[in-house]
């Protein structure tokens, strides 16, 4: 399995924690972005860093990292929330 996959499947599970854990579903979400955008730019630290990856090939690996599920998280609170 690819490291991407692996960390869309973290960010995918952190989601899920968090909206378990945390009663108020928008401030889980917002939790997550938050700890989320910290862990993907870990990742793509990392990867420039140690593995040797340019920026530029990293960046577009973090676009899909973060945004994936960052997206899922704003499109899930987005349907969830009540409708006036």
């Amino acid at each position: 399995m690819s490291h991407t996959a692996i960390m869309l499947i973290a960010g995918l599970a952190l989601l899920i924690g968090l909206r378990i854990l945390i009663r108020d579903k928008a401030r889980a979400t917002w939790a997550f972005l938050v700890l989320w955008l910290i862990i993907s730019v870990g990742n793509l630290l990392v990867g420039v860093l140690s593995a040797g990856y340019g920026w530029g090939e990293e960046a577009v690996v973090w676009l899909l990292v973060f945004g994936a599920p960052a997206a899922l998280a704003l499109i899930v609170v987005r349907l969830g929330a009540p409708r006036p």
